[in-house]
């Protein structure tokens, strides 16, 4: 057991200054003036001065390694396990992407399985980039209902120079594919999908739902902060369906993105419901830049440390309070994806928890009701970090 003294809690709903127990990988009991039980091992947390908050849940992250898009030797690592500890990150989604021809869902799966051997929660999306979406079971309705760690489908690559270009039935077949497979072994069965720089890039959406009986929150469309014109037209879509922000490419390109903080504090005063904003951190891909000719000038990656950044700044910067701001990383994605017990710090819930200074530095990370870190020290690495 271990209990946290005197939290100031965002649960994420502010609850004011409380103790929170927890025991095994669940939250036991949240309340003030709490006695450690007798006859137990017991560690007590002073938090008194700090704020909690539930653990991140990155939403989009490469765990088994992405890119390649300039050759094989800008194939990019796989995630470790410091890079999520160290962002508050006690969940990821992990996905493939561009690359769903020389690297496999299985692959994706086998390191999701992996980050959970470890101490962290992980589930996947099956398919990539393209058309038809690669699987495991041979298709993306089984591999939903039948695979534990596989929640839904993506991320599907749509107005981008890099996707298969599906025609509006396939991407309808994809989602509603998707969405049985969700319903038979309780998933979310949503599509992730990649949004591209092309012009108007959320009518195939639009083309979807109208031709179908599909609704907009089946669908994520991802990196919509990525230029101007996405960002203006995600303003629109954000009121009927679901709009992800990603964190990690802002430094990298700031002529061209609305940087991610900035994007929601904008999106919410566009009148884009909170609750259907998320932010992700497209941890682990490759952020290539590429000229007029399609060729690759310059190649960075991403880091889910991106997103607690980003978080400090849209409270800091963008004055949003933090009961708000932290929704937006842990119980809306929660919600959206089905995760019943992530997302909140409430009694039965997975003991995922985040403890930050007035700084808003992270002094203690806590996943799955292990401390992962501790007075702003890893005490958990992967078998392979040094």
């Amino acid at each position: 057991m271990i209990l946290f003294k005197d939290c100031e809690l965002y649960a994420p709903q502010f609850s004011g200054i409380t103790d929170v127990l927890i025991a095994g990988n669940k939250i036991v009991s949240v309340g003030k003036d709490m006695i450690a039980p007798e006859g137990w091992p017991v560690e007590i947390v002073d938090c008194k001065g700090l704020k909690m908050i539930p653990g991140l849940i990155d939403a989009h992250v490469h765990i088994a390694g992405a890119g390649g898009e300039g050759g094989p030797a800008t194939r990019t690592p796989e995630m470790q396990l410091s890079h999520m500890l160290e962002a508050g990150v006690t969940t990821v989604i992990g996905c493939l992407g561009t690359d769903g021809m020389s690297r496999s869902v299985e692959s994706v799966l086998m390191k999701a399985k992996g980050l959970r051997q470890e101490g962290v929660s992980a589930w996947i999306y099956t398919g990539s980039y393209q058309v038809p979406p690669p699987t495991i079971l041979g298709d993306i309705g089984k591999d939903i209902a039948m695979i534990d760690e596989i929640i839904g489908t993506g991320e599907l690559a749509i107005s981008d120079h890099r996707s298969s270009a599906p025609t509006i039935n396939e991407l309808i077949r994809i989602a509603a594919h998707s969405r049985v497979g969700g319903m038979l072994g309780g998933k979310a069965g949503i599509v992730n999908i990649h949004m591209g720089d092309a012009k108007n890039p959320f009518q195939p959406i639009y083309d979807a739902v109208n031709d179908s009986e599909l609704k907009y929150t089946q669908f994520l469309p991802t990196h919509c902060n990525r230029n101007s014109y996405i960002f203006e037209d995600a303003k629109k879509y954000g009121k009927k369906g679901y709009v992800d922000i990603t964190a990690s490419s802002y430094p990298f390109f700031p002529q061209y993105e609305i940087k991610p903080s900035k994007a929601i504090s904008e999106l919410v005063n566009a009148g884009v419901p909170l609750e259907h904003i998320t932010m992700s951190s497209d941890g682990c891909g490759s952020l290539p830049e590429f000229n007029d000719n399609g060729e690759i000038v310059s190649l960075n990656m991403g880091y889910p440390l991106s997103v607690f950044t980003e978080l400090a700044d849209l409270v800091n910067i963008e004055k949003m309070p933090l009961e708000n701001a932290v929704k937006v990383i842990t119980s809306n994605i929660a919600d959206i994806l089905k995760l019943k017990q992530k997302g909140r710090i409430l009694p039965e819930k997975d003991a995922d928890l985040v403890i930050i200074d007035e700084d808003f530095k992270i002094q203690h990370v806590v996943a799955l009701g292990k401390l992962m870190m501790k007075n702003g020290e890893l005490l958990k690495r992967g078998y392979y970090e040094k």
